[in-house]
């Protein structure tokens, strides 16, 4: 018999993708919790994706400057709000321990290396096998307080400004083709498919099927798009109207990266390049959720492997062909 809890605090503080996967969780925990007061920790870049969703009664963000002194307010805030539950998702040092410093009874989350000692009730953490999709790691998770069925769908926080915005700024890029956004970005170089591929598939979408080609994403992004035909509005959106933007795009093509996730949640057509099949970053757990997504791979024997200091022992980042991908592109948009 599990206890009712009243007071539930959820930590997810890592990046885009991860977050979109943990929704499904979240809203799992308050269905099974109606009652309960159930608040969010996740970093300043993701909370966007989460606020407005009725079933999160408050979205707290980790304070971003670096010392102590920001963390140990936390604490307090944390403390001050008497949580009888935690659920730690993201797994870092700090986090289990300020939940432990928080005085907040019941701790789940995972048994690994990063200080999962402070946590009351710790699950093993089998993630790095890659045997199941990420979001069904966190739904398993749940199971230690009685969460045994979940709605896997994907949802996002609702912004109407940002809606607002992307109907007028898409009305801008009006044209007869479709329209397509690129992202040739990812947090890890080692999934970067090469930029000169990206632009021979720019070209072509543009030549042969009369699309609009934009490309998106971050500040880091913007190194890569002048040598990417299209319009180049990297770094020109928040969070919240990059998801408007890209739920209004006829195609996402994208590296292994978050963007695929928030198309996934938006349901706009994705094709997803995944350079890598290691246990842990393997497509398995994290290719994108939809019936619209099309997963492209590198051929067998030629995935990026990556040793433990994270640096490339063996593979090609070209095996996946321009080709392959203006197919499954034509594929997608005449469905």
């Amino acid at each position: 018999m599990t206890p009712e809890f009243r007071n539930i605090l959820v930590v997810r503080t890592d990046r885009m993708g991860d977050m979109i996967l943990t929704i499904p969780a979240i809203r799992a925990l308050k269905q099974k919790y109606p009652r309960a007061r159930l608040v969010v920790w996740v970093s300043p870049s993701t909370r966007g994706l989460v606020d407005g969703l009725a079933f999160i009664d408050e979205v707290i963000v980790q304070d971003p400057r670096p010392g102590w002194a920001g963390y140990l307010r936390m604490i307090r805030f944390l403390r001050k709000c008497r949580f009888d539950l935690a659920v730690v998702f993201h797994t870092k040092q700090k986090t289990n321990l300020a939940c432990f410093l928080a005085g907040i009874p019941m701790r789940l989350g995972y048994r690994n290396g990063k200080w999962g000692f402070f946590l009351s009730h710790p699950v093993k953490d089998e993630r790095h096998l890659g045997i199941k999709h990420e979001l069904d790691y966190c739904l398993d998770l749940l199971r230690a307080v009685g969460v045994e069925k979940a709605d896997p769908r994907l949802e996002l926080g609702r912004d109407r400004s940002a809606e607002e915005w992307a109907e007028r700024f898409t009305a801008e890029l009006s044209g007869p083709g479709p329209l397509v956004a690129l992202h040739p970005d990812a947090s890890c170089p080692t999934r970067h498919w090469p930029v000169p591929s990206f632009a021979i598939v720019a070209a072509r979408l543009a030549s042969e099927m009369n699309a609009r080609v934009v490309i998106v994403g971050g500040p880091t992004t913007s190194v890569f798009a002048p040598r990417i035909p299209g319009r180049d509005l990297t770094g020109q959106f928040s969070l919240t109207q990059l998801a408007a933007f890209i739920k209004r795009c006829d195609l996402l093509i994208s590296n292994d990266s978050g963007p695929v996730h928030l198309a996934a949640a938006v349901g706009t057509p994705v094709i997803s390049l995944f350079l890598r099949k290691q246990p842990g970053i393997n497509p398995e757990r994290w290719r994108p959720l939809s019936e619209k997504a099309v997963l492209l791979l590198n051929k067998p024997g030629e995935e990026i492997v990556v040793g433990p200091d994270n640096r490339v022992i063996s593979g090609r980042y070209d095996s996946i062909t321009p080709d392959e991908v203006i197919k499954a592109a034509a594929r997608l948009l005449c469905q």
